[in-house]
């Protein structure tokens, strides 16, 4: 039986983190599974709070055979992860690679020498054993390290416009858009013609975006922030925000901007504000602080949490299928990805390979390659 080196994360109800590379056997696949060699990982903003919890990584240790992290938590955060406490779990959302192994179904047995895209939450590894349904099966020629991204990028990207459409909106806004679900988004409402505001944090992000053809670019850094604001969705009419920073007050100024531009005509008394429904969705915590609200937008908004799995669990599976199709089809185009750095999983665990990818820093992408 072919076995498989992985990772895992482990937090004590003692408040102490472990990460371990550990071996393990590969289960024989049942008749709709297969086993894919994994052969690139992307290292996701969403990967590392599965990874790391609030650990603090400044006072983490490696032990001389490199296969075994741990680090303390901050203090008083153990309340923060309580359901997963004293429970060894693996990590990795997505990755791709090979499949070496199927299932006696036609349908795995199809699959078996193709590359494909899988979503388990356990790609941290050098093989996995998966249902058919977690695959986006690629064309070939199609690279795994091109494939690895398959999912959580480029399906929230869809599935973002996918939202504003089935909520009546007709343009978004999109904070942190400088990232690679950033760049996505814009290419896909570049191509489709939807107006998108796009809010960064500094200049050179500004510069990248405008690049690639965004037409609305705001710094949220600049001292006439709140006015560009204003301007971008008075043009747009955009009513729908997707928040990947949550902590702060960026949510509230973008409500108000909405609620302004709603307003600006209004005559007489408008005790309840514009009529029309402002939401904003975080789907992201890059700011952990308070969100703050400055409730100065009316009586019509809303603010809520927005997962994408969850969001796909609501569309047909025909639905979900052509996000799939899309996503082969254009892997390579819209959903294209650069990546910086390769690392093997030792290398993950090394303390300066872990300052760099938990950083997050625009234009600098990790991904594990359990092969190296």
């Amino acid at each position: 039986m072919q076995t498989s080196k992985q990772l895992f994360t482990h937090i004590s109800s003692e408040g102490l983190l472990t990460l371990s590379l550990e071996e393990l056997q590969v289960p024989a696949p049942k008749p709709h599974e297969v086993v894919v060699r994994i052969e690139a990982s992307p290292i996701n903003p969403s990967d590392m709070w599965p990874m790391f919890g609030p650990a603090d990584l400044a006072q983490a240790s490696l032990n001389d055979a490199g296969d075994t992290l741990t680090a303390p938590l901050y203090k008083g955060m153990v309340s923060r992860v309580k359901p997963r406490l004293d429970q060894k779990l693996p990590i990795g959302n997505e990755g791709a690679g090979t499949v070496v192994a199927a299932g006696d179904s036609p349908q795995a047995q199809a699959l078996l020498g193709k590359t494909v895209g899988v979503l388990t939450g356990a790609c941290y590894a050098q093989y996995s054993c998966v249902p058919i349904q977690a695959c986006i099966v690629h064309h070939e020629g199609t690279t795994a390290q091109q494939a690895a991204s398959s999912f959580v990028n480029p399906l929230t990207a869809l599935s973002m416009v996918e939202t504003m459409r089935l909520e009546g909106h007709s343009a978004l806004v999109h904070t942190a858009a400088a990232s690679s679900l950033g760049i996505m988004l814009n290419k896909i409402c570049i191509a489709e013609g939807i107006d998108l505001v796009n809010i960064v944090r500094k200049q050179e992000q500004v510069d990248l975006l405008k690049s690639l053809g965004a037409k609305y670019v705001l710094n949220s850094s600049s001292e006439t922030f709140k006015k560009d604001l204003y301007v971008a969705i008075e043009e747009t009419g955009a009513t729908l925000a997707f928040d990947a920073i949550g902590g702060g007050e960026l949510v509230s100024d973008i409500l108000s901007a909405m609620e302004m531009v709603g307003s600006k005509d209004a005559k007489g008394f408008n005790t309840y504000g514009s009529p029309e429904n402002k939401q904003v969705y975080i789907y992201g915590s890059l700011d952990f602080a308070p969100t703050v609200l400055n409730r100065a937008y009316g009586m019509t908004w809303n603010i809520g949490g927005w997962l994408l799995m969850r969001f796909l669990g609501k569309l047909d599976v025909k639905d979900v299928l052509k996000l799939h199709k899309r996503v082969a089809d254009e892997i390579n185009t819209t959903f294209r990805l650069e990546f910086s750095n390769e690392l093997s999983l030792e290398e993950a665990l090394q303390l300066p390979n872990i300052a760099a990818y938990v950083a997050k820093k625009t234009g600098d992408k990790y991904f594990i390659n359990p092969q190296k």
